[in-house]
C-alpha cells in the first residue's frame, strides 16, 4: 500500500539559500529511487522560509529505504535539518471513503 509523507519546515533566518542548495540534489536523488512515485517541494507564497514537501512511495518499505538512503542522510540530517527553526512530519496512507 502506498505511503505518503507530508513534511513542513520553517527555515531559520539567513539559512534559506543553504537549504535550497542542499534540497536540489536531495530532490533529484529521491525522485530517482525505485519506490518513489512523487517527491514535490512547495513554498509558502507569503513566507519563502516555509517549505512543504509531499512525498509518495509505493509502500512502507520504499519509504524506509528513502530514510535509510545515503543521499537522505547526507542532505537531510547532515545539512538541512540543523538549519530548520521547526519541522512537522506526518505519514498518510490512501483509502477509498
Amino acid at each position: 500500500m502506498a505511503h505518503c509523507l507530508a513534511v513542513k519546515w520553517t527555515i531559520k533566518e539567513g539559512e534559506l539559500d543553504a537549504v535550497l542548495t542542499a534540497l536540489r540534489p536531495l530532490v533529484a536523488a529521491s525522485r530517482a529511487e525505485p519506490g518513489c512515485e512523487i517527491y514535490q517541494a512547495h513554498r509558502d507564497p507569503e513566507n519563502p522560509n516555509v517549505i512543504f514537501l509531499y512525498e509518495r512511495y509505493v509502500d512502507e518499505a520504499a519509504l524506509q529505504a528513502h530514510a535509510d538512503s545515503e543521499h537522505f542522510k547526507t542532505y537531510g540530517p547532515g545539512d538541512i535539518f540543523p538549519r530548520r527553526e521547526s519541522a512537522e512530519r506526518a505519514v498518510y496512507i490512501p483509502f477509498d471513503p
